[in-house]
């Protein structure tokens, strides 16, 4: 998963006001403007439909490329294995992608509910406690396959509810009626680990530096 979920669109951000607006004996002290990577009015959320997706390809790829970081040679490996992936998760039932967007496509966040049987859980054996295992028999288990958002996004403001990737993340959820998202993460990935825990992700119960169970990946879940 790359939390970029990897790293960088455009977003809006206040103007400080012009120098002479005011005479320094009048004027009067105030709140700060907020500025920040994501505010509600800079971006738009919203699906996209399988026909959409795919007519957005070429997007998706560029977006994936641009904030996964590293020179032109690894984004043209890391895209085209990007859009294998996007494409096997596609296919999958109740599969969701959000887009965000100004007048360009600046983020991107998609992943599917599950269900208590099925293959969606290869790669998670061994990691997942009896809870969430109930949780994904009941329907309200949901998985997040990736978030992709500007380095800003992760950076910046990463406590607040208009936050980007917070927004992209939380819509997901409510759309699907889940109360508990789960990722998988490259053990040696620790950008995407730091980036998910600003976000409010956590690790499994347990799972900590010194706790965290053997094998390839980490495992991090977020509660709505």
């Amino acid at each position: 998963m790359t939390v970029n979920v990897p790293a960088a669109p455009t977003t809006t951000e206040l103007l400080g006001r012009p120098i002479g607006s005011h005479p320094p004996a009048t004027r009067k002290p105030g709140p700060r403007p907020e500025r920040g990577s994501s505010p509600w009015e800079g971006q738009r959320v919203r699906p996209l439909t399988r026909r959409q997706i795919e007519d957005h390809l070429q997007e998706l790829g560029d977006l994936y490329a641009e904030t996964s970081g590293g020179g032109p040679r690894v984004w043209n490996q890391a895209r085209s294995a990007f859009l294998r992936r996007l494409a096997a998760d596609a296919r999958r039932p109740g599969f969701e992608l959000l887009i965000a967007e100004t007048t360009e496509l600046t983020g991107c966040a998609y992943g599917f509910p599950v269900r208590g049987d099925g293959p969606w859980w290869e790669g998670f054996d061994g990691y997942l406690p009896g809870r969430l295992l109930r949780l994904a028999a009941s329907g309200r288990l949901f998985v997040i396959s990736g978030i992709h958002v500007p380095s800003r996004v992760r950076r910046q403001n990463q406590d607040r509810a208009w936050n980007l990737a917070r927004r992209l993340q939380k819509r997901l959820l409510t759309d699907h009626g889940a109360a508990v998202a789960v990722t998988l993460v490259k053990r040696s990935d620790h950008r995407t680990v730091e980036a998910l825990r600003s976000w409010g992700w956590r690790y499994i119960e347990g799972d900590t530096p010194r706790t965290a169970p053997l094998g390839p990946f980490r495992v991090l879940v977020l509660e709505t």
